[in-house]
């Protein structure tokens, strides 16, 4: 495997990390603020990052590759509020999208076939991602101020369904 596109991997798999980090922090605070169900689906979205992360890392190794793991930061410590969240989650997810996108063009610059074919997986993700993300902002929007909409959104999204 090209080094390029295996240090660009290994950054991808530290991003994946670090969404899962940052969407458990998001999870954490929803929690703390008794908005049990944002708190849920943020929670799901941070295992869902996992599992991208470990793809990645499967990946790697499947190639005979070297991961390595490289340092992750410690995500926000304080948030605002659930509209500012989902509003920082679909930012986040649009530069995990332009950070896939990059590293697809470096695999096809490469001639790497393998990894391009791995990577459309992803680029098919990061539109589920963003329209999840996007969704949610647009659900918030509506609610606005109005607390009962806020504690029935809650409620809705407490429904969200883990990954089969």
């Amino acid at each position: 495997m090209d080094a390029k596109i295996l240090d660009s991997l290994n950054e991808q798999i530290r991003a994946e990390l670090h969404s899962a980090y940052t969407y458990l922090a998001m999870s954490a605070h929803f929690s703390e603020k008794n908005l049990d169900g944002f708190g849920h689906w943020m929670r799901l979205q941070a295992t869902e990052e996992l599992g991208h992360a470990m793809r990645l890392y499967d990946y790697v190794l499947e190639r005979g590759g070297q991961v390595r793991l490289l340092g992750v930061d410690a995500p926000p410590a304080s948030f605002g509020s659930p509209l500012e969240i989902f509003e920082d989650a679909l930012a986040h997810e649009k530069k995990i999208t332009a950070m896939i996108h990059a590293l697809y063009d470096r695999a096809r610059e490469a001639k790497d076939y393998a990894t391009e074919m791995q990577l459309q997986w992803f680029v098919t993700e990061q539109v589920e991602e963003e329209d999840n993300a996007g969704r949610a902002v647009e659900q918030l929007k509506l609610a606005g101020t109005n607390t009962s909409a806020l504690l029935m959104l809650d409620r809705v999204f407490g429904q969200r369904a883990g990954e089969g």
